[in-house]
């Protein structure tokens, strides 16, 4: 009953090592974004153009290359 569980075990580890992948000995950092809105008009990007997109609450939910544009006329650049 013992070496079962301790297969179970095993196996559960390795899954677990499958799913996360490999770092290949590199630290993995989380990313933790601020609980704050910016009051936000409209949202550019480099991959779109001067089209006008959506905007997102700050620059840690906005994609890369990024510009907010501000309803007071100002501008946030998220890179």
């Amino acid at each position: 009953m013992a070496a079962t569980r301790v297969t179970i075990l095993a196996l559960l580890l390795l899954y677990g090592i499958i799913i996360m992948g490999d770092t290949h000995g590199r630290s993995v950092v989380a990313k933790a974004c601020p609980l704050y809105c910016l009051d936000v008009d409209y949202m550019t990007c480099a991959s779109s153009g001067e089209e006008k997109l959506t905007g997102q609450c700050n620059c840690c939910l906005a994609p890369k290359n990024c510009t907010l544009h501000l309803k007071d006329g100002t501008t946030v650049s998220c890179t």
